[in-house]
């Protein structure tokens, strides 16, 4: 049971007792009433966001999609800030995004309002109404939130990577199992049409047997000017709480290029271009061709690797082993502006994904290319494509990513990334950082979690928390 209920009746506690006072002699399944864990189909699922920066906001806006969906409540231990530097554009931060958020239920329910806190932990203990959390924080906070929430019996939607590390990533996975409350990894596209097609067409033998698989982005570091080593030190700006930022890691001075967004460029807070967006790209390959363990794992840097820092563009290899009657796989990631070469057999107006990020298959029989983020699947050459006779559909369809959480939320199916899925996805990638931090090629043992080749490396498995700050 959730601790913070203990003291008074929560609004689905409530419920479920006047219903059974009613209703004395009829059994009413636990996720009709809404009990400790799912909301009954009936009532809205109360949201709060851990994390109000441009991913976080950008979350806000496709929970306004969600008629049964209310936000009531944001975390994040910066104020304000602002995003016009990076893609994201315009104001963010805790007091701009619950403005939106005020803003946009305002236009039903006049003088809406939501709370707002620096530090997530005192929101979860104050703000008991909360079913689910939404969290965008940077990458290093990602587990510790998570754990805290679901230990709490509240469902959660996860921003990718799911975790900073190997070691993480298990343990969430095993906690999700544990608490059994509804989980969903950011990655968008796993709920897509186009995904699904990509691997109904490959287990219908379009391409056949597949060896060979290539995935790439453009994406490089966010701070152009910064070699590498630790930043300099600035004044800590008004309305920042940088201890509550730093989380889990050791102290340090402030610097602007560390936040906002650019955080991603530094071992300690992010995981470089591959954990932005190889949960992307590499989903519609783990999905066809269930690569989760790879036996070995090399890696090299653009510029070479820097100790606190992520190289601008890297190279990364993954050889997978058989699976049942599938044959070994090799997998090769490239980042930066470097791309796998334009295979023989193309023709003239043949393209390899679309706006710097892709997936390329290859097979016994043909080649399949789609665009990042699960697109549009299209067999190669492009004759090949035009003539193709699709097989049937035979993948259930999903209503909408953050859909088929509240839907879980509410004691529906699983979604279709949920944490076990999540997990291993992002281990394949964080497994690949380790590999480029250790200069070598590796052998994985996947069941013990170690690196048979070279156990010094281990230590990037898991690192040191600051004390209060543990994943447990």
């Amino acid at each position: 049971m959730n601790p913070h209920l203990k003291s008074g009746f929560s609004r689905r506690q409530f419920l479920s007792v006047a219903a059974t006072a009613t209703a004395a002699f009829t059994v009413v399944p636990r996720q009709v009433l809404g009990g400790p864990k799912y909301v009954a189909p009936s009532e809205k699922v109360n949201v709060a966001l851990i994390g109000c920066g441009g991913q976080g906001r950008a979350n806000m806006g496709a929970l306004f999609q969600l008629p049964d969906v209310q936000i009531i409540a944001v975390a994040d231990p910066i104020e304000s800030h602002q995003l016009d530097a990076f893609y994201y554009k315009g104001a963010a931060g805790r007091l701009p995004v619950k403005g939106l958020v005020e803003k946009h239920y305002a236009e039903k329910t006049p003088n809406y309002r939501v709370s707002d806190f620096e530090d997530f932990r005192v929101m979860l203990e104050k703000e008991t109404a909360i079913d689910a959390i939404l969290c965008a924080t940077p990458d290093h906070q990602h587990a510790y939130v998570s754990v805290t929430a679901m230990r709490q019996g509240k469902h959660v939607y996860c921003e990718k990577p799911l975790t900073h590390n190997v070691w993480e990533a298990r343990q969430v996975a095993r906690v999700a199992r544990e608490t059994g409350v509804a989980t969903q990894l950011g990655n968008q596209g796993h709920a897509g049409e186009s995904i699904r097609l990509t691997c109904e067409w490959i287990w219908a033998g379009a391409i056949g047997d597949v060896r060979e698989v290539h995935a790439w982005t453009s994406a490089t570091r966010w701070n152009k000017n910064h070699s590498g080593g630790r930043p300099p030190a600035e004044p800590t700006p008004p309305g920042v709480n940088w201890d509550l930022w730093l989380g889990p890691r050791e102290a340090r001075p402030f610097s602007s290029l560390y936040s906002p967004v650019s955080w991603r460029d530094f071992w300690d807070f992010g995981t470089a271009p591959i954990g932005d967006f190889f949960c992307h790209n590499f989903d519609p390959v783990l999905w066809a061709l269930e690569l989760r363990e790879p036996l070995s794992i090399e890696a090299s840097g653009v510029g070479g690797v820097d100790t606190y820092m992520a190289p601008p563009g890297g190279l990364y290899t993954y050889q997978f082993g058989p699976r049942g009657s599938r044959p070994a796989v090799k997998f090769t990631w490239y980042e930066g502006g470097l791309m796998p070469p334009r295979p023989e057999g193309l023709e003239a107006d043949d393209q390899l994904g679309a706006n710097g990020n892709g997936i390329l298959f290859i097979g016994d029989r043909g080649m399949l290319t789609c665009p990042g983020w699960g697109g549009d699947p299209r067999l190669l050459p492009g004759s090949r494509h035009e003539s193709y006779k699709r097989p049937p559909k035979t993948l259930p369809r999903s209503k909408g990513h953050h859909r088929d959480w509240i839907d879980a939320c509410k004691g529906g199916a699983a979604a279709g990334s949920n944490f076990a899925y999540g997990a291993a996805l992002t281990e394949v990638g964080l497994l690949g950082l380790v590999a480029m931090r250790a200069g070598k090629k590796l052998y994985w043992d996947a069941p013990a979690m170690k690196f048979t080749s070279a156990p010094e490396v281990d230590k990037y498995l898991k690192e040191t928390y600051r004390p209060g700050w543990e994943v447990v």
